[in-house]
């Protein structure tokens, strides 16, 4: 028992590595050679699918008697741009095609798995890169609404001695992003694990579609809504 036990161990160890592990596909010769990992070609895959679908559903759009394609599609982008203005209010609207293109790309990187490819949120450079780039669109976001000045002076508000509190909290924010994020998606990947271990033939099944699809759409609509709410906050 012990040996079985320990070798069901040491092959969950394994697969965690190999998970974790970041593969370079191949090398740029330019600036003494770029390194392009497996995360950035299933991105650049992801991008490809994501324009071919864009020019399938927006082929022969038309003002007048528009097809049902044409209703669905944007009753959808309405009803999307409707949820995030709710979220963060109407002079916010012009950041809310970001909001789209991070919420599908999180959305197709999650469940690419299923595809035979490693999704990219398992990379921890990946959520970083996407947390940073959500900390910088949060701190505009207040600066261009309410100016450099009023920016600067909230962070000694309601006294000065809170400063370093409030300037921590900007690299707070997209740390708690980019954590959740990948933890999720790591903490799913070690649960399917160990079901496949205990019964490797039927009871998988059905947690797949919960951890593979439903959460993996679930971590990128959080992800995408805690953006928008901290962005209504910075403007508060």
């Amino acid at each position: 028992m012990k040996r079985k036990g320990g070798s069901n161990t040491e092959s969950l160890t394994k697969n965690l590595l190999e998970e974790l592990n970041v593969e370079t596909v191949f090398t740029i010769p330019v600036f003494g050679g770029i390194d392009v990992s497996e995360s950035v070609v299933v991105t650049w895959i992801i991008m490809a699918v994501v324009i071919l679908l864009s020019i399938i559903f927006v082929r022969n759009l038309r003002v007048e008697n528009p097809g049902k394609k044409q209703l669905v599609l944007e009753s959808a982008i309405g009803w999307i741009q409707d949820f995030f203005v709710d979220v963060m209010g109407k002079e916010n609207k012009r950041y809310v095609p970001y909001l789209i293109t991070v919420i599908l790309y999180l959305g197709i990187s999650n469940i690419i798995g299923l595809f035979g490819f490693k999704p990219p949120t398992k990379d921890l450079n990946v959520t970083a890169a996407l947390a940073i780039m959500s900390m910088f669109l949060i701190e505009y976001s207040g600066i261009h609404r309410n100016g450099l000045k009023h920016w600067v002076k909230h962070f000694a508000e309601p006294v000065p001695v809170v400063a370093p509190i409030l300037i921590l909290e900007i690299i707070i924010r997209p740390l708690s992003l980019c954590m959740r994020l990948f933890g999720n998606v790591l903490g799913a990947f070690v649960i399917m694990e160990l079901l496949k271990l205990v019964a490797p033939v039927l009871i998988p099944i059905p947690f797949s579609f919960y951890f593979d699809i439903f959460d993996g759409f679930l971590q990128a609509y959080v992800f995408v809504f805690l953006t928008a709410l901290f962005m209504n906050e910075e403007q508060e």
